[in-house]
C-alpha cells in the first residue's frame, strides 16, 4: 500500500461522522423550519394576523433559530442582535401614546385645507369614498387591507432574510428602520396631527382648541354636520353609507377573518390617534422599496414602485391619511436615508484616514 493509500484510509473514517452530522444537523434544521411554519399557519387561522411588533419579532426570530440550527454559533447572535432591536421597538410602541402630554396643539383643519389646494377643492378622501366605496367590499378591499397589514410585518421579514444573507446589510436596514421611526416619533411629538376619520367626526368647534382626544374623535361620523371638516360626500354609490368611515379592516371580513380585524381595531385604539403627520405607512414603504431597489433583481424593481403607490391609495381611500401625510412621509424617507449616506460616507473616509495613517506609522518604523 502506498503512503496516499495510507493516509486516505486514515481519514475516511473521520470523514464519515462527520458527513453524518452535517445531514443530521440539516434534517433537524428543515424539520425545525417546518414544525415552525406550521405552527405560524395554524395560530393565524385560529387567532389571525399577527398585528403588534412583539408577536411578529417573536414569529421572526423563532423562525431565524430554526433556520441556524446546525449553522455553528449563529443560533446565540441571534439574542445579540434582535434583542437590543426588540426594546428599541418596544420603546418606541410605549412612546407613542405619550406624544400629546408635551402639550402641543393638534392640527385638525390645516391637512384637509392642504388637500383642497392641492386638488383644486376637492378632499381625496372624500371623493374616492364617495364614487369607490360600496355597502360591502369588494375583492380588491382584501387587496388593500392586506397591503396595510404588511406594515407590520414587511419591515421584519426584510431584516431577517438580510440577517441571514449578510449582516452588514442588516445593519444598515435596522438603521434606517429605527432612524425613520425615530424621526417619526419627535415630529409626532412636537406637530401632532388628525387624521381623515377622524376629522369626519368633529366639526369645527368641536376641535377649536386643538385637542389631541376629543369626544367627538371617538363616535359615528354619521349625522355629523356637513360632514364635519372634510365636508359633505356628494354623492354615493348604491346602499353605501354616506359619511366617511375609516374601512381599512373591510377586506379582511370579506374573507371571514374577522379575528383579524378585531386585532387591527385594538391595536389602532392603542396608539397615539393624533400621529397622522408624516405617514410612517408611507414613508416606511418608500423606504424600503428605495432600500431594496439595488439589491434585488431588475425583475422585482416594477413591483417596488407599485407597492408605495398602492399604499398610497389604501391609506387616502380608508381615510387613514390625507396626501400631504404620505408626500411627507415619502420625504423623510428620503432625508433619513440621504443623512445615514452621509454618516456612512463620514465613516468610510475615518477608517480610511486611520488605516493610511496606520500604514505610514508602520513603513516609517
Amino acid at each position: 500500500m502506498t503512503a496516499v493509500e495510507e493516509s486516505a484510509t486514515a481519514v475516511a473514517p473521520a470523514a464519515v461522522p462527520d458527513q453524518r452530522r452535517v445531514r443530521r444537523m440539516a434534517i433537524a434544521r428543515w424539520t425545525a423550519i417546518v414544525v415552525w411554519a406550521a405552527v405560524i399557519v395554524y395560530r393565524t387561522v385560529t387567532d389571525g394576523f399577527a398585528f403588534n411588533r412583539e408577536l411578529v419579532l417573536l414569529y421572526v426570530c423563532t423562525g431565524l433559530a430554526a433556520a441556524s440550527i446546525g449553522q455553528g454559533r449563529r443560533i446565540l447572535y441571534i439574542v445579540r442582535d434582535w434583542l437590543p432591536f426588540a426594546l428599541v421597538l418596544i420603546a418606541y410602541d410605549l412612546s407613542r401614546g405619550a406624544a400629546d402630554m408635551i402639550g402641543r396643539p393638534t392640527l385638525w383643519e390645516w391637512p384637509a385645507e392642504v388637500d383642497r389646494w392641492l386638488f383644486f377643492g376637492t378632499v381625496p378622501t372624500v371623493w374616492l369614498q364617495e364614487e369607490l366605496k360600496l355597502p360591502h367590499p369588494p375583492w380588491w378591499e382584501v387587496v388593500i387591507s392586506g397591503v396595510y397589514m404588511s406594515f407590520f410585518i414587511l419591515p421584519y421579514v426584510v431584516a431577517a432574510a438580510l440577517w441571514l444573507r449578510d449582516r452588514e446589510e442588516w445593519k444598515a436596514f435596522i438603521r434606517l428602520f429605527v432612524g425613520l421611526s425615530a424621526a417619526g416619533l419627535a415630529i409626532y411629538a412636537i406637530v401632532p396631527a388628525a387624521p381623515p376619520w377622524a376629522a369626519a367626526r368633529c366639526t369645527p368647534s368641536d376641535v377649536a382648541d386643538g385637542p389631541a382626544n376629543p369626544g367627538c374623535m371617538f363616535k359615528s361620523a354619521r349625522g355629523v354636520p356637513d360632514g364635519g371638516l372634510l365636508g359633505a360626500m356628494q354623492a354615493t354609490q348604491d346602499g353605501a353609507n354616506g359619511w366617511i368611515e375609516r374601512i381599512v379592516g373591510r377586506g379582511w371580513g370579506k374573507l371571514n377573518l374577522h379575528s383579524a380585524t378585531a386585532l387591527l381595531d385594538q391595536g389602532q385604539a392603542s396608539v397615539n390617534l393624533v400621529a397622522a403627520i408624516p405617514s410612517l405607512h408611507a414613508g416606511m414603504t418608500a423606504a424600503v422599496a428605495m432600500f431594496l431597489w439595488n439589491r434585488v433583481h431588475r425583475g422585482w424593481r416594477p413591483l417596488l414602485v407599485a407597492y408605495p403607490l398602492v399604499m398610497a391609495f389604501t391609506l387616502v381611500y380608508t381615510a387613514e391619511h390625507y396626501v400631504i401625510d404620505i408626500l411627507l412621509g415619502w420625504a423623510l424617507a428620503v432625508v433619513v436615508l440621504l443623512v445615514i449616506a452621509r454618516i456612512n460616507a463620514r465613516s468610510s473616509r475615518r477608517s480610511a484616514a486611520r488605516a493610511a495613517s496606520a500604514s505610514v506609522a508602520a513603513s516609517e518604523s
